[in-house]
């Protein structure tokens, strides 16, 4: 490792214990991987890419030692929480129109059973029109 990298990693440690204890001094003080960068100095891609141990070893801390839970795991629980009721709401949808569709097709089946029954056989209730035969 050379002296730039070590450097690098002091630094984000420091900022590491700046945040949990909430004090930032470069950054808005949230516990996010962004934050971290920003209160390090160092670019934001670097932290994913170069010092993946350190950002794994900053939300293990996170988890730890605060007992709020991050915003981002907030959002994704509520966008999770949103996504399960469309689920539901969506099979419950299906399973209606599955049924529709059933008694739709045995009201059809019924209608074309009766128009091959003729009229004079055919015995409607007082209330009831019977269409006029179709003609072709």
């Amino acid at each position: 490792m050379n002296q730039q990298h070590q450097n690098e990693r002091a630094r984000i440690r420091e900022a590491m214990d700046r945040l949990l204890t909430g004090q930032p001094v470069a950054s808005d003080g949230s516990l996010t991987a962004k934050a971290l960068a920003a209160e390090a100095d160092v670019h934001r891609m670097a932290l994913m890419k170069r010092h993946v141990d350190l950002k794994n070893e900053f939300y293990a801390r996170v988890r730890k030692e605060t007992p709020q839970t991050p915003e981002s795991e907030i959002r994704l629980r509520a966008t999770v929480a949103q996504l399960r009721k469309t689920v539901k709401n969506q099979k419950a949808e299906i399973e209606e129109l599955r049924q529709q569709v059933t008694r739709l097709a045995l009201a059809g089946a019924v209608l074309t059973q009766r128009a091959d029954i003729p009229p004079q056989q055919a015995q409607a209730a007082d209330n009831v029109i019977p269409f006029r035969p179709h003609v072709t």
